[in-house]
C-alpha cells in the first residue's frame, strides 16, 4: 500500500517545482562529475528546497505521508530532462535503488515496470539533403530533409542556420579533420546567388560528415540531425545511475568521468577506485539496453552476473557486474596501456574517441610478428566463444585490451545487452554475412587491415590491397574483405586458424579457458548479505542464448533483405533515367512504331485480298462446253416458225444455265485433246 511503512510513492513534478528541481540539478553538476567523496545524489526534498525535520519550505506545508515519501526519493536525470526517454514519476525502493530506472507515471505500486529496451538502432546511417532555403530579415534558414536508413517514410525536416553549422564545425575540430564548411561572409550574405552557392557548400559539408564512419556515429552529429531522439543528457543519466549504485556499495568511489572515450552514445565510462586501495584504478561502464536484446529479464541478469566467472587467457576479466530491467553496470581494472587501437594509432587511452582515431598523426602498421601473434590470440578466443554458444559480434580494435604481449577481448556483455555492432553499417550490405560467426570473421578482416596498414579501409569491399609485410596477410584479407568474399560468404574461424599466417604461431599459456565454476562472495544489497554464490551456465541459459542468437541473426537477415531490394530498385531507376537509356528508348520506340505501321498495312492488304478472293469464289463455276451442233433437218414447211420474244428467250437460257449447274457432275467430263500449233516449224 502506498501509505504503508517501507513502501515508496511516486513524486510528480509540475510547474514551478519542476523548474526548481531542474535548476538544482544543473547547479549540482561540477567539472569532475561530483565531489571528492563521489558524485552527489539529489533528493526531492533538497531539490525542492524543503527544510529538514518535516518543516515546510517553498513547496508549502507537507502532510506526514508526503514528508515520509518525498524525503527518501532520488530523482534520476532522465526524469529531469524534458527530452529524456523516461518520465518523471519514479519509485526508488530503499533495498533496490536500480529499480528507479524504468518507472512511468501513474503505475500501480506492485505493477512491474516496463522493459527499458531502446528500440532505436544508433548505427543506422543518417542522410541529409537541403531541400530549400528561406531568407528572413537578418539571416537565412536552410530546410533539411533527414532520413534514417533506406525508408523514405522514416524522414523528417529540420531547420538550421549557418551559425548552427558553424557551431557544429567548431565542436568537431577535436577530430583534427579539415571539414569543407563554407567560409563566413559579413557583407552581401543575403544575395540570392551567394545563398545558392552557400547551400551547395553546406550540402557538401553534410555529405562529408554523414559518410565518415566515426563522425556519423558521434553524439554531436546525431543531435544536430535528429534532436528529437538525442536530446537527453546521457552523461547525466549515467552519473545518476552510478550514484544510486554507490548508495549500496560504499567501498567504490568515482575519481573522474572518462568523457567520450568510447563511440557509443548510450554507454558511459567512469574512472574508479577502492577506498581502502586508493592507488588502484578501475573503469566502470554503464550502458542502456539495445534493440537486439531478446533475453528475458531473469535470464539477462543471470548471464550478466555470470561474466565475472568467465576465465580465459584472452578475455579481459570482469571484476563486478550487475544489471536491472533497463541498463547494466560493469567494473574492470584500468589498463594504462590502453587498447589495441591505442597502440596502432599511438593514442592516449583517456582522450576522446574523435581525437584519438579520426585523424592519426602517424599512420604505421604493426610488425609482422605482432600481427601474427595478436591475430592468433583473437581467433582463439572467438573460437572458444562460438564453441560455447556465446554470441559476440562486436570485434574491433577498441574492444581488444593489450596486457603486455597478450590481447584480451572486451565487452562480452554487448551481445547480451542487444547493442548493435560498430561495423553493422558495413556487413548489413552483404546478404551472405548473416550469422554472428560470419560477422566476427568480417570484423576480424577490418581489425587485420588496421593492424597491417595503420588505418581502416577506405571502403568495403576492398578492390585491391596495398603492399603488405607478407602475402599470407593479403590472403587472409582477401578472404574477409574482398568483393568475392563479401559476395560468396565468409570462411569460418577454424578455417582462418588453419591459414599459413596463423597456423605456425605457438601460444604459451598455462591457464585453461573455461566458464569456470567459482565461489565469489558478494557484499551487495542486490544479493543477500555475504551470500556464497556458485555461478555456472545451466542448460536453460544455454537455450536462452541460442534463441537470442537466432533472433539477432533474423533481424540482420531482414534488414539485409530490405537493403538489397532497395538497392535493386534504386539501380533500376537510375538506369531507366540515364541519358543513354533515354536515347535507346526513343530509338526502340521509333522502330516499334514503324514495325507496327508495317504490320498494320500488311494486315490491311491481306484482309483486302481475302475479301476479293471470297467474292470470286462466290460466283458460279463456268458452264460446261456446248455439244457440237447436229445436222440441220429438212424444212417441214415453207412457213417460218414464230420467233420467241427476247424476255422468254432470256428466261429459258437462264433456267438452262441454272439446271446445268445443279446437275453438273465432275465424273462426266472427258479429257480434252488439244493440238498445239504454236511451236515453230523447221523445214
Amino acid at each position: 500500500m502506498p501509505g504503508a511503512k517501507g513502501t515508496e510513492s511516486a513524486v510528480r513534478l509540475r510547474g514551478a517545482g519542476r523548474r526548481r528541481l531542474l535548476a538544482a540539478v544543473r547547479r549540482m553538476r561540477g567539472p569532475e562529475g561530483g565531489s571528492a567523496g563521489g558524485p552527489r545524489v539529489v533528493s526531492a526534498r533538497s531539490a525542492l528546497g524543503l527544510r529538514g525535520g518535516g518543516g515546510s519550505g517553498t513547496g508549502g506545508a507537507r502532510t506526514p505521508r508526503a514528508r515520509q515519501s518525498v524525503g527518501r526519493r532520488v530523482l534520476t536525470a532522465a526524469a529531469l530532462e524534458p527530452g529524456g526517454r523516461r518520465e518523471s514519476a519514479l519509485r526508488v525502493p530503499a533495498s533496490r535503488p536500480w529499480a528507479a530506472a524504468a518507472g512511468r507515471p501513474g503505475m500501480a505500486f506492485m505493477e512491474k515496470p516496463p522493459a527499458g529496451k531502446v528500440l532505436l538502432d544508433d548505427t543506422v546511417p543518417l542522410t541529409a539533403a537541403i531541400e530549400a532555403s528561406q531568407s528572413l530579415q537578418s539571416h537565412t534558414e536552410y530546410i533539411i530533409r533527414v532520413q534514417r536508413g533506406i525508408s523514405v517514410e522514416n524522414s523528417w525536416q529540420i531547420v538550421r542556420r549557418y551559425s548552427d553549422f558553424d557551431l557544429l564545425n567548431n565542436s568537431l575540430q577535436i577530430a583534427g579533420l579539415s571539414l569543407p564548411l563554407p567560409p563566413k561572409k559579413l557583407i552581401g550574405n543575403m544575395d540570392r546567388e551567394f545563398i545558392a552557392e552557400r547551400q551547395k557548400g553546406l550540402q557538401n559539408y553534410l555529405n562529408v560528415i554523414t559518410t565518415n564512419h566515426i563522425l556519423s556515429n558521434c553524439e554531436l552529429v546525431k543531435k544536430f540531425l535528429d534532436p528529437n531522439n538525442y536530446s537527453a543528457n546521457y552523461t547525466e543519466i549515467a552519473l545518476q545511475q552510478v550514484s544510486m549504485f554507490f548508495r549500496s556499495e560504499p567501498k567504490w568511489e568515482v575519481v573522474e568521468p572518462l568523457k567520450d572515450i568510447g563511440w557509443r552514445i548510450r554507454k558511459k565510462y567512469f574512472l574508479m577506485k577502492i577506498k581502502n586501495q586508493p592507488k588502484e584504478r578501475l573503469v566502470l561502464s554503464w550502458a542502456d539496453l539495445g534493440p537486439d536484446k531478446y533475453l528475458s529479464d531473469k535470464d539477462f541478469q543471470c548471464l550478466i552476473k555470470l561474466l565475472p566467472s568467465c576465465l580465459h587467457p584472452y578475455i579481459y576479466r570482469v571484476t563486478f557486474a550487475t544489471a536491472n530491467e533497463s541498463s547494466t553496470l560493469l567494473i574492470r581494472m584500468f589498463n594504462e596501456k590502453g587498447t589495441l587501437k591505442d597502440l596502432i594509432y599511438k593514442a592516449k587511452p583517456k582522450d576522446p574517441f574523435l581525437k584519438k582515431y579520426c585523424n592519426p598523426k602517424k599512420i604505421q602498421g604493426l610488425e609482422l610478428q605482432q600481427i601474427k601473434t595478436y591475430g592468433r590470440q583473437i581467433l582463439e578466443v572467438l573460437k572458444f566463444l562460438h564453441d560455447k554458444g556465446f554470441p559476440y559480434g562486436h570485434l574491433h580494435a577498441s574492444n581488444v585490451m593489450l596486457d603486455g604481449d597478450t590481447c584480451r577481448l572486451l565487452d562480452l556483455e554487448n551481445s547480451l545487452l542487444g547493442l548493435p555492432s560498430f561495423y553493422r553499417s558495413y556487413f548489413s550490405q552483404f546478404r551472405k554475412i548473416n550469422t554472428l560467426e560470419s560477422v566476427d570473421v568480417h570484423c576480424f578482416g577490418h581489425l587485420l587491415y588496421e593492424m597491417t596498414y595503420g588505418r581502416p579501409p577506405d571502403s568495403v569491399p576492398v578492390d585491391s590491397f596495398p603492399p603488405a609485410p607478407s602475402m599470407a596477410v593479403v590472403a587472409v584479407l582477401e578472404s574477409t574483405l574482398s568483393c568475392e568474399a563479401c559476395k560468396n560468404g565468409m570462411p569460418t574461424v577454424s578455417r582462418l586458424l588453419q591459414m599459413p599466417l596463423f597456423s605456425d604461431v605457438l601460444l604459451t599459456t598455462s591457464e585453461k579457458p573455461q566458464f569456470k565454476t567459482t565461489e565469489i562472495i558478494y557484499r551487495n544489497s542486490l544479493f543477500r548479505p555475504w551470500l556464497l554464490a556458485v555461478l555456472t551456465i545451466p542448460t536453460k541459459l544455454k537455450e536462452a542464448l541460442r534463441i537470442a542468437k537466432e533472433c539477432i541473426e533474423k533481424r540482420l537477415i531482414e534488414e539485409q533483405k530490405q537493403i538489397h531490394q532497395h538497392r535493386r530498385l534504386t539501380r533500376a531507376q537510375s538506369h531507366h533515367g540515364s541519358e543513354e537509356e533515354r536515347k535507346k528508348r526513343k530509338i526502340l520506340a521509333r522502330k516499334k512504331s514503324k514495325r507496327s505501321a508495317l504490320e498494320n498495312s500488311e494486315e490491311h492488304s491481306a484482309k483486302y485480298s481475302n475479301s476479293n478472293n471470297s467474292g470470286i469464289s462466290a460466283l458460279p463455276p463456268p458452264p460446261p462446253p456446248l455439244p457440237p451442233p447436229a445436222a440441220p433437218l429438212p424444212p417441214a414447211s415453207t412457213e417460218a416458225p414464230a420467233q420467241l420474244s427476247p424476255q422468254a428467250e432470256n428466261g429459258v437460257s437462264r433456267g438452262a444455265l441454272l439446271s446445268s449447274i445443279q446437275n453438273f457432275q465432275k465424273g462426266t467430263l472427258r479429257k480434252a485433246e488439244t493440238c498445239d500449233h504454236s511451236a515453230p516449224k523447221i523445214g
